[in-house]
C-alpha cells in the first residue's frame, strides 16, 4: 500500500480532529522490539507522530512524518494522560513482561500490574468526550484465545482488553485489539531481536549451549515477523471503523513445530559462526512453567486478513537467518536493547 493511499484511507475514516491537517498518532512503548518496528512503518506516512517510551527511542532518517519523541515513565501518575493529549489515534504497545532479558521470567509485580492493566484504565479514563472518538489499537497476545492455563501476564492482557472494550461500547474510543501470535525477527530500526523464545534460543546457540525444550518438540507456534506485525498496526489504523470493538487474531496462519524450528535455528547460527549446530534437547520444565507452554494455540487469522487485506511478507527461514546473524554477531545485544 502506497503512502498516499494510506493517508487517503486515514482521512476517509475521520481520524483527524477538526482543524487538524494531519492525524496525530501516538505510540506508547515506542522504544521496544515491536515499538521500533511500528515507528519505522509510521515514519513513512505524512502524519504527526508522537513516540512515547521510558528509554531512548530511535527514529529513522528521512522520515515523512513529523516526529515528536517523549521520554517518560508511563507508570508515573498522569504520564499517560499527558502523552495521549490531542491524539487522533493511539497504538498501545507498552508492556512489562518481567525479567531483564531471559525468556520467560517467573512471577509478577505491582509494576507489571500497573503497566499491563493500569495504563489502559488511565488511558481510556483520560480521554475527553469527542464527536469523533480516537482510535486505540492495543497489542495483546494470541494466548488470550485460550481460556485454560493462562499465566499472570496473559490474564493482565485480557483485563486490559476488557477495559478497552467497555470504553468502546461507551463511545469513548474506537478500540481495536490485536491478538498477536509469537513475535520474532530483527528490528530494522534498532537491530533488536527482542526478548522472546526465538531470540533467546539464538543467543544460546551462538554461545554454544544446547537449545532446551520443556516438551518433546511437537508443540506448535505461529511465528510472526516483527515487521509484519508492525504493518498490521498500520493496517488497523486504515480500517479502524471495520475493526472497532473487535478482538482480532494476527498471524501467518502457519503452525510450526518448535522442535523443527529450533533445529533450523541451530543450523542457521552454525552457518554464521562456522561451528557445528548445537543439539536440541528436551528438559524438565521449571516450576514457573504453565499449561500454555505445553499446548498449541491454533487460532485463525483469516478474519483480520479479509477486513484489512493485510498479508505477512517475511518468509520464516529469512527471518530466522536474520536473527541468527544478529546473535552470532553479538549474543548479548538483544538483552541490552
Amino acid at each position: 500500500m502506497q503512502n498516499g493511499q494510506t493517508l487517503k484511507s486515514l482521512a476517509e475514516f475521520d481520524l483527524c480532529s477538526k482543524g487538524c491537517s494531519k492525524p496525530r498518532v501516538v505510540v506508547l512503548g515506542a522504544s521496544g522490539f515491536l515499538g521500533s518496528a511500528v515507528i519505522s512503518e509510521l515514519a513513512l506516512l505524512p502524519i504527526q507522530l508522537r513516540a512515547v517510551a521510558r528509554s531512548r527511542t530511535l527514529v529513522p532518517d528521512g522520515a515523512q512524518a513529523d516526529i515528536e519523541v517523549c521520554t517518560v515513565d508511563l507508570a508515573e501518575p498522569g504520564a499517560v494522560t499527558k502523552a495521549v493529549d490531542g491524539a487522533d489515534a493511539i497504538i498501545h504497545l507498552a508492556a512489562d513482561i518481567g525479567g531483564e532479558g531471559a525468556w520467560r521470567a517467573a512471577g509478577s509485580s505491582e509494576r507489571q500490574e500497573q503497566v499491563n492493566v493500569g495504563l489502559m484504565h488511565e488511558l481510556v479514563g483520560s480521554l475527553p468526550s469527542r464527536e469523533i472518538p480516537p482510535v486505540v489499537v492495543f497489542a495483546s497476545t494470541l494466548q488470550a484465545e485460550s481460556a485454560a492455563g493462562q499465566n499472570v501476564y496473559v490474564q493482565q492482557k485480557v483485563a486490559a482488553e476488557e477495559a478497552l472494550g467497555k470504553a468502546t461500547a461507551g463511545g469513548v474510543v474506537r478500540g481495536v485489539v490485536l491478538r498477536l501470535s509469537t513475535l520474532y525477527g530483527c528490528s530494522v530500526l534498532s537491530g533488536s531481536t527482542g526478548r522472546g523464545v526465538i531470540a533467546a534460543m539464538a543467543r544460546r546457540a551462538a554461545a554454544g549451549e544446547p537449545l532446551t525444550m520443556w516438551h518433546d518438540g511437537s508443540v506448535k507456534r505461529d511465528l510472526l515477523h516483527v515487521s509484519d506485525a508492525a504493518r498490521a498496526f498500520v493496517a488497523s489504523l486504515r480500517h479502524a471503523e471495520a475493526l472497532s470493538g473487535g478482538r482480532w487474531v494476527v498471524g501467518t496462519g502457519r503452525m510450526e513445530r518448535l522442535g523443527e524450528v529450533f533445529t533450523t535455528l541451530a543450523g542457521a547460527v552454525a552457518e554464521q559462526t562456522g561451528g557445528q549446530p548445537v543439539p536440541v534437547v528436551s528438559v524438565d520444565p521449571p516450576d514457573y512453567a504453565d499449561a500454555g507452554d505445553f499446548h498449541t494455540v491454533d487460532a485463525d487469522p483469516t478474519a483480520f486478513r479479509e477486513a484489512t487485506r493485510w498479508r505477512p511478507r517475511v518468509a520464516l527461514r529469512d527471518g530466522l537467518d536474520a536473527v541468527a546473524a544478529a546473535a552470532a554477531k553479538d549474543p548479548g545485544a538483544s538483552a541490552r536493547l
